[in-house]
């Protein structure tokens, strides 16, 4: 049955491209319409994504790819610049922070409006104040099963806390969360309890999206697919794994530095097809305009084809733009730290020594990759956080074996038989999945199958504590070491095993890590924060929770005529400023 519905997926995608597009170069020449700047207004931008999304409610987004599709929707007080990934200013217009680092003080635009949608009483979007952004953070505060991003206020936000644990069983405290504080109507006042060097980043988070109250009180649950926000674009229909269209929101405040109103496309089609060798072949006969992610037998090819264009200094010898950026981005084999048997340290560097990721990333990816997991969880693409000196786990079958005995396995002599979770994402995890069950094999004599299950139901058994042994990868959400780090903090892990662990899937505890951690989280100032993360960093190795096995590169093609559509290292996307060119292709 699911091959039938995968494969019916795709040829609805594939009909619904040929028969509403045509020739797409046609259909962008003929609806295009000059702005200032030598900008280009109209045009359908189509690109796939190759899971399906869990939910676009931002206090319940834990995956990259609800992630993508609610940041055009939904803005926070601040958003990323994706080509430097710098903060800039979002739903605030400006803002201040006093010197005690423990007060911020926002100025809300003016003239931003809620997408026009039935839950108001009019159906016309009415205009965003500061009494909706403490809604939607009071909500966020609040005890609720899709409520996964409290950890953003959690500890940090004066009274968040207590709010949170007040509304138990839907009671919470009049006036909301004490340290949220409406000036006036343009005007929000945040007070922590102590200066955290993060906080500006949490607020660009898909957490601390902004929502009206109309919106939560009529659709509830329902807005998992049901987005009334601020954005760029609307939600035009979703045909539920098959494709998201998202229309061009006409209120949208944006401008260039041209005075452009933003954005100059009229819409996004996102399919998702899951096989990545159909979306390639989309994308060459023209009906996608972008891919993130090359299928693995075709890599080789497009970078030979790349290189000789490039030696021959030909304009127009390809018809794509191949972007490639080393990624905030490490893929790892986690281990649930509580279950009867991966609780046993010895167990899990023995599987960590039994690895040759070298081989993985050359042979089972070919190449598609920055660097094998050497070292920690951190990428080593941070400036101000190198990497060198965290030395992680390489392939030693002695060092194995040796951890192998100390757990009770002599020469793996025993050893249960497992099982490795993961979701397909095309074919690339399942291919490094089976190399994976190979190695464990052949080295250890450990037999291990493969449980290939949906993106949203993996994400549900992790967090659960389902899963023993699981693939995950983590993207970070802005660009610091902290990203990273914090999804081991081990307070944030529930003493009931019954109850959900988020971000810490892998329900890791340990007193010196989270001292160390919270150290850098209070530090004044960023150096003296990465000394402290770097620590935590050295003591979580050692305890090896995790199996890292590589740091990503990211690829992705363009089609030639896409503009202002820069790539970075968080994958991070705003479609607002993207506008289709012409129609010649440029020269590399």
């Amino acid at each position: 049955m699911k091959s039938l519905h995968r494969i019916s997926a795709i040829l609805f995608v594939a009909l619904f491209y040929s028969c509403s597009s045509g020739d797409k170069k046609e259909e962008a020449s003929s609806t295009l319409k000059a702005g200032k700047g030598n900008r280009n207004y109209g045009g359908v931008f189509r690109l796939n994504e190759s899971e399906y999304i869990k939910t676009l409610f931002p206090p319940a987004i834990t995956d990259a790819f609800s992630y993508r599709v609610a940041a055009q929707v939904y803005e926070g007080l601040l958003k990323f610049n994706q080509a430097d990934l710098s903060l800039k200013p979002g739903l605030a217009e400006s803002y201040t922070i006093s010197e005690d680092g423990k007060s911020y003080t926002f100025i809300i635009r003016k003239g931003v409006f809620f997408h026009d949608d039935p839950c108001f009483a009019d159906g016309k979007g009415r205009e965003l104040k500061a009494q909706d952004i403490k809604y939607a953070f009071d909500l966020l505060c609040t005890q609720n099963p899709n409520n996964q991003s409290f950890y953003l206020f959690k500890d940090i936000v004066v009274g968040a806390t207590d709010y949170y644990n007040q509304s138990a069983g839907g009671q919470a405290q009049a006036g909301g969360v004490k340290g949220i504080e409406v000036v006036d109507d343009y005007t929000l006042k945040i007070n922590l309890i102590q200066p955290y060097s993060v906080f500006s980043y949490n607020l660009a988070r898909p957490g601390a999206y902004v929502f009206p109250k109309e919106a939560f009180e009529k659709y509830g649950l329902e807005m998992r697919e049901k987005c009334v926000g601020t954005g760029p674009f609307y939600i035009e229909s979703i045909d539920d794994d098959i494709a998201i269209i998202l229309k061009r929101n006409t209120k949208y405040y944006g401008k260039d530095e041209f005075g452009n109103q933003l954005p100059y496309i009229d819409a996004l089609k996102i399919s998702f097809i899951k096989d990545k060798k159909t979306e390639y072949l989309e994308f060459k006969k023209g009906t996608l305009d972008m891919i993130y992610r090359l299928p693995t037998d075709y890599i080789i090819e497009i970078l030979e084809e790349e290189a000789a264009a490039k030696k021959n200094k030909q304009a127009g010898a390809k018809d794509y733009q191949l972007q490639r950026k080393p990624e905030m981005s490490t893929h790892f084999l986690s281990f649930n730290n509580q279950d009867n048997l991966f609780k046993d340290v010895n167990i899990r560097k023995a599987l960590a020594f039994a690895i040759d990721r070298e081989k993985i990333l050359e042979f089972v990816l070919n190449g598609e990759g920055f660097a094998p997991g050497f070292q920690g969880i951190t990428p080593p693409v941070l400036g101000d956080y190198p990497t060198d000196d965290l030395i992680g786990y390489k392939l030693n079958l002695d060092s194995a074996f040796y951890y192998l005995e100390k757990a009770g396995y002599p020469k793996g002599k025993g050893f249960p038989k497992i099982s490795l979770d993961l979701n397909a994402d095309g074919e690339r995890n399942t291919n490094v999945a089976v190399e994976v069950q190979k190695q464990l094999k052949d080295n250890l004599g450990i037999d291990v199958s493969l449980n290939i299950i949906p993106l949203a139901q993996h994400v549900e058994n992790s967090m659960s504590g389902k899963s023993s042994f699981f693939r995950l990868a983590w993207v970070a959400d802005y660009p610091s070491a902290e990203n990273f780090l914090w999804v081991f903090f081990g307070e944030q892990v529930p003493t009931d095993a019954a109850q959900k662990s988020y971000p810490n899937v892998m329900r890791y505890v340990s007193k010196a890590f989270d001292e160390n951690y919270k150290k850098a989280l209070t530090s004044i100032n960023a150096t003296e924060a990465n000394t402290y993360f770097k620590q935590a960093e050295r003591i979580m190795i050692h305890d090896c929770p995790v199996l890292v096995l590589w740091y990503d590169e990211g690829y992705r093609m363009l089609q030639p005529n896409i503009r202002n559509f820069p790539s970075n290292p968080m994958q991070y996307r705003d479609f607002a400023d993207v506008y289709f060119g012409e129609e010649e292709k440029p020269s590399n």
